[in-house]
């Protein structure tokens, strides 16, 4: 199971992991994308690790075809996470300090579905998404999406 560890730079126990998020808004933009992971049953913005050879655009995308089914664009940068006072520890004993890029994302087709790393989909208000169990590192990335910022946020 993974989960999330928090304390007074942590991150120095544990390697760099690159990864992105993807926050894609439904066509009212009153309700957010979120996925249920397979692994520990948490709902999350679509996402994953990078890959040798991707780009930070190119992981994005690639995470949200394979967690979601669609096929998607990038609007923007919402911003970049990398606290040094939590890490995630999986099941293996492997534990990562994330270096996060969170993106605005528009589908532009594709089918939304399941996939081998997800339960459930589907669209929530920002209350619902309060009452849902949520990976707690995603929920300042879905409050700054909600902002609207032009210029990223750095965290």
């Amino acid at each position: 199971m993974t989960k999330i560890i928090f304390g007074d730079r942590i991150g120095k126990t544990a390697q760099l992991m690159v990864g992105c998020s993807a926050v894609i808004f439904d066509q009212t933009r009153e309700k957010i994308l979120l996925t249920r992971r397979t692994d520990n049953g948490l709902w999350c913005l679509p996402g994953g690790r990078m890959d040798p050879g991707e780009s930070v655009a190119e992981t994005c995308l690639r995470e949200v075809w394979e967690e979601t089914g669609l096929e998607a664009k990038i609007e923007r940068l919402i911003g970049v996470y990398t606290s040094p006072d939590h890490l995630i520890e999986y099941a293996d004993g492997n534990r990562f300090q994330l270096v996060a890029f969170n993106f605005e994302v528009t589908p532009t087709g594709g089918k939304l579905g399941l996939s081998n790393e997800t339960t459930e989909v589907g669209y929530f208000t920002p209350a619902e998404i309060e009452a849902l169990n949520l990976m707690e590192h995603h929920r300042l990335r879905i409050e700054d999406a909600l902002l609207g910022q032009t210029a990223a946020f750095y965290r």
